[in-house]
């Protein structure tokens, strides 16, 4: 079939370039960083021959950033637009027959929903009309169908969808009515009525009962089918080879807030019963996702952690089960690494997963059978996400050290991969990059640790620089072999730049993983210090300019730092947390708390221990505090009561919210803005610039 897209906004590398004249690369700046595209999503056409993929643009003028749909040919070429560049379009998925390519967005301010692009021309039109959001979908392998994944409707969107069934005229007037009455007084909200356990979620706030289901959506008919039901989230969906059956991932325990119990269902597709009747194919009382199906149809594949006393920090592991229930199978056990996103290879006979080792991510295999664990691509990089073709093709989301996120394809053949997208290539060569390197030492008794060390530009070997130690987030997480904006800018100011990980992150095993299972701030302090005592070692850092910062977790292990030592001259702690119990019903980890901690009023002494703001009397450093004023992840309580503690005891500190903010910041002058106090903050303190610590035009409460 000739492929014509729809809209005839094809440019070469998916972005105009910026200049025509060769510049001299210089270091990245603020602003360099909000120039930077994501790459993401790739997404193979049926016969392999397109890739599709997202490409985001943030714009600091317009303070917003936009999704847009790309496709390029597998072996490379022109890049070619497939959707508008003023709207936000997401999520490509091709139509098992080629036809049609259906992604998701929300245009004419409406709810999101899922459009349809026809490949033989024409615009996109938008194929479902629900009350809700659409949060995911999949297509059917006979392309006649489509799953959706649908928030059970509030009433006020059931209501909004009876207004658009009234005459326009009526609802017109209504409209100026309601203008004319908002403008007198304003309607109250609802109060929230909670009755669950887990009642709160980061980015949606108090919980009801309102839960996610399947639905089937018909192309022909346009009729939608709701096919599971109950008080009970259902997520992931995936189509059985025959389009008869569905596998999805839910806990369907009793009370599915007070344990960690998902697992692998499958429903039939042509159902009308909500999911009275249902497969339970998994059994494990761990988190059973993901779920994928065979070719064959004998087989789900599926990502499972067997131990779920320990949580997060339990390896996950590649599961299969036959497809009608029965015994399951721990293939990766031996592996002892992470494993999302799996897929079956064509033939049946080989699953791909993504594997978290050694800090990378390398798109691994291993067959069904059992057996030695290959890497279809690997190397120090990070592979964020693949699309895999019955054929054997392969499109990767892959980004390095030195270079961000761009499409990667490989040949059914395996073997070398080639870069077919070209986003940030003007943009990169204007830029000048700090190289990483990988090292390896050892912690407190001999224990290994690993992780990535930069240099500032211009570096001169034997040269003792300002150097800043960056925990990271999670705490099951790591640093790994990626692009990365912040770093790539304290190292263009002169900074050396400290990315340890320390016992508690993720690919190295899960004994290294749960070393610090209800034990934070101790052994990865210990591993974090050993990466500073190495870095000076090396004669890189200079004991008398240390800095330190993070966020989330990485905001906690700085907290937990500066209180056991007063070797760094400044701190910056993003949505870190304080005082443990204060955030017991307040963020959204009670099952997390209870499992590792126990109940605050049974085990307050190692509730208290864990708590960093009971050490605050030892804290001297000039610290910077930072979080999202509606963050229920890590709430700003911590950094408040932290920065209260130190204002109380008369040192040297600052409190940073940000209106309208979760934990992951979406507003691109809230961004800057931190990039900016982080400059700023290091500079005065670490390097010991007369320049306030604070930005330009930066104003202070009160003043």
């Amino acid at each position: 079939m000739k492929l014509v897209p729809v809209l005839l906004l094809s440019v070469a590398a998916s972005i105009l370039p910026l200049s025509s004249a060769a510049q001299t690369p210089h270091p990245i700046t603020i602003e360099d960083r909000f120039r930077i595209q994501e790459v993401t999503d790739p997404q193979l056409t049926p016969d392999a021959k397109w890739v599709a993929y997202v490409v985001s643009t943030t714009s600091l003028k317009e303070d917003d950033s936009k999704d847009r749909i790309w496709m390029v040919p597998f072996s490379g070429g022109e890049a070619v637009a497939l959707t508008a560049e003023r709207v936000s379009s997401s999520h490509p998925r091709w139509s098992p027959d080629g036809k049609y390519l259906a992604f998701l967005s929300a245009r004419d301010e409406g709810k999101t929903q899922i459009w349809l692009l026809n490949r033989s021309g024409g615009e996109a039109q938008r194929l479902t009309d629900t009350a809700q959001d659409v949060q995911d979908f999949a297509w059917a392998p006979d392309s006649s169908r489509i799953c959706l994944i649908l928030r059970d409707p509030s009433p006020e969107e059931l209501e909004a969808t009876k207004d658009k069934d009234k005459d326009q005229g009526k609802r017109d007037d209504e409209d100026a009515a309601a203008k004319s009455s908002k403008s007198k007084k304003s309607k109250a909200q609802k109060p929230w009525v909670i009755d669950r356990l887990q009642f709160k979620a980061d980015e949606i706030g108090y919980l009801d009962h309102r839960r996610n289901h399947l639905y089937i959506f018909a192309l022909d008919t346009k009729a939608l089918t709701q096919i599971t039901g109950g008080d009970y989230d259902d997520s992931q969906p995936a189509w059985s080879p025959d389009s008869k059956q569905l596998a999805f991932t839910s806990n369907r325990s009793s009370d599915p807030d007070r344990n960690y119990d998902n697992n692998i269902w499958t429903v039939a597709a042509d159902n009308t019963d909500k999911g009275a009747h249902l497969v339970q194919v998994t059994t494990n009382p761990g988190e059973d996702h993901e779920a994928a199906w065979s070719p064959d149809g004998k087989w789900i594949a599926y990502v499972t952690q067997t131990e779920p006393k320990l949580m997060e920090y339990a390896t996950k592991h590649l599961g299969v089960s036959p497809a009608g229930g029965g015994e399951s199978k721990v293939l990766t056990r031996s592996f002892d690494r992470g494993v999302s996103d799996v897929r079956f290879s064509g033939d049946s006979q080989s699953i791909y997963f993504i594997a978290d080792d050694d800090g990378t991510q390398n798109l691994a295999r291993i067959p069904l059978a059992g057996g030695e664990v290959t890497r279809a691509i690997g190397g120090r990089l990070m592979l964020y996400g693949y699309s895999l073709a019955k054929s054997g093709e392969v499109a990767a989301q892959i980004t390095t050290m030195d270079r961000p996120n761009e499409i990667f394809t490989q040949s059914a053949s395996g073997g070398e991969t080639t870069r077919v997208s070209h986003v940030n290539d003007s943009l990169m060569s204007q830029l000048r990059v700090a190289p990483g390197e990988y090292v390896h030492f050892k912690g407190k008794a001999g224990w290994p640790v690993s992780g990535y060390l930069y240099k500032p530009l211009d570096y001169k070997p034997g040269t003792k620089v300002a150097t800043l130690l960056r925990p990271h987030g999670g705490p099951v997480w790591a640093y790994y072999a990626e692009y990365k904006e912040d770093v790539q800018l304290f190292a263009a100011n002169g900074y050396a730049v400290l990315l340890p990980n320390p016992r508690g992150s993720s690919g190295y095993g899960q004994k290294h993983c749960q070393a610090i299972f209800a034990d934070w701030g101790n052994k990865d302090y210990q591993d974090d210090m050993s990466m500073v005592d190495y870095a000076i070692e090396q004669g890189i850092a200079d004991p008398d300019k240390l800095g330190v910062g993070g966020w989330c977790y990485g905001g906690i292990s700085t907290d937990f730092i500066i209180a056991q030592t007063t070797r760094f001259k400044a701190a910056i702690s993003g949505a870190g947390e304080a005082l443990n119990t204060s955030l017991w019903g307040h963020d959204q980890y009670q099952k997390d708390y209870t499992t590792e901690l126990g109940m605050p009023w049974e085990h307050h002494d190692l509730w208290d221990k864990l708590s960093p703001f009971y050490r605050v009397t030892k804290i001297t450093t000039p610290t910077l505090f930072m979080g999202g004023a509606i963050d229920w992840n890590v709430p700003i309580l911590g950094g408040e009561q932290m920065y209260q503690s130190l204002k109380a005891l008369g040192r040297t500190t600052e409190l940073v919210v940000y209106p309208d903010e979760y934990h992951e910041f979406k507003t691109p002058s809230h961004m800057k803005d931190r990039f900016e106090r982080y400059l700023a903050w290091y500079a005065h303190y670490v390097k010991g610039n007369s320049a306030p610590p604070r930005p330009p035009k930066a104003s202070v409460s009160g003043e």
